[in-house]
């Protein structure tokens, strides 16, 4: 009995001290963002680091400001091109849209003509109901799309009136990364020095297990949204559907949203086709969707739940409870939950 009371308590106060280190981190975000992706970038950096200042036969120093300075390099590198060409891309498409409306405007007026001649031939309450219907349907589009252009262009001005903090991040992220990059393995050895020796073994356990398992989490989250990039660009390129790429990088994105998901793409695509009297390109992009959905949910589960060492099952309670609760971010606060406890369960603390 006195088992069960000590093991409940240890539960109880693990999700304690994980609910109120997961506020204190998100609402302190806005102030340690730099130092929080600089910490990031320097545990990726370490190791290219460490084979240079061996390779070359350089302090780590020197090592650390040519291992940050192509990685930002490289960074920036992709950074300017996916936005140039998502800018170019998306210029095209609208003028592209545009054009199409006004090339075919004449299919607009025959489905008018169509609808007509359906409604002389009912009765004419239905036909009122119908009208009063579309009325209202038009007017609440007009509000949303009000509020849209709203919102974009809120979101625009917001975007110019944040370059300042963007530059500031930008800055403070690289001389950080710098600095954690060349002295990251002193300060954790000197952190462990000041543990009491029988608690530096655990600590070392707790420390490698999160690494492993963390890096292995993002890794088939890569992995998943790579098959998504490629399974969409090959099956687009085969079915010669237009900006191919860009409809791609967006599906890979919007893979990682559960909200949104890879159909915000691939359905207005297909419809759009199927619209435009294209049934088979609309046809095979919807089974080529269902295809790219089937295969994500086989995927996700069994990729996570092996990188984690985990059932699939309390993975999938994970989102699901997670996603129920508050959206993604209850998914992912349900899903670290999940993580850590396992992390705490195999070096013995919980």
């Amino acid at each position: 009995m006195n088992r069960i009371i000590e093991k409940l308590d240890k539960l109880i106060i693990f999700f304690v001290i994980y609910t109120l280190t997961v506020l204190v981190f998100f609402k302190t975000l806005s102030y340690t963002l730099p130092f929080v992706l600089a910490f990031i970038f320097a545990s990726v950096l370490q190791k290219p680091t460490k084979f240079l200042a061996k390779k070359l036969r350089v302090k780590n120093s020197i090592a650390a400001i040519l291992t940050t300075f192509f990685f930002f390099a490289l960074i920036i590198l992709i950074a300017a091109i996916g936005i140039t060409s998502l800018t170019n891309e998306a210029i095209q498409l609208g003028k592209s849209t545009q054009a199409y409306i006004t090339n075919n405007s004449y299919l607009i007026d025959k489905y008018v003509v169509m609808l007509k001649e359906y409604y002389e031939n009912l009765d004419p309450t239905i036909v009122d109901a119908v009208k009063t219907n579309i009325s209202t349907s038009i007017t609440k589009i007009s509000n949303i799309t009000a509020s849209l252009i709203g919102n974009i262009v809120t979101g625009v001005v917001g975007f110019l009136t944040s370059i300042p903090y963007i530059i500031m991040v930008i800055i403070f992220t690289l001389l950080s990364t710098y600095f954690f990059t060349r002295d990251m393995t002193s300060a954790k050895n000197k952190m462990l020095n000041i543990l009491p020796a029988q608690n530096t073994h655990k600590m070392i356990n707790i420390l490698s297990e999160a690494k492993k398992m963390l890096s292995s989490y993002a890794l088939s989250y890569a992995f998943i949204i790579c098959i998504t990039f490629l399974e969409t660009i090959i099956g687009f390129s085969i079915f010669k559907v237009k900006y191919a790429v860009i409809l791609s990088i967006i599906a890979a994105i919007f893979d990682v949203l559960p909200v949104l998901g890879v159909g915000s793409v691939y359905i207005p695509t297909a419809i759009i086709y199927l619209l435009s009297g294209k049934y088979f390109t609309g046809g095979g992009i919807l089974i080529l969707y269902a295809i790219v959905f089937i295969m994500r949910q086989i995927l996700e589960p069994k990729l996570v739940s092996s990188s984690l060492g985990l059932h699939p099952v309390p993975i999938l309670a994970a989102i699901f409870i997670g996603l129920k609760i508050n959206g993604v971010s209850g998914m992912f606060f349900c899903m670290f939950l999940v993580v850590f406890y396992n992390i705490f369960k195999k070096v013995d603390l919980i």
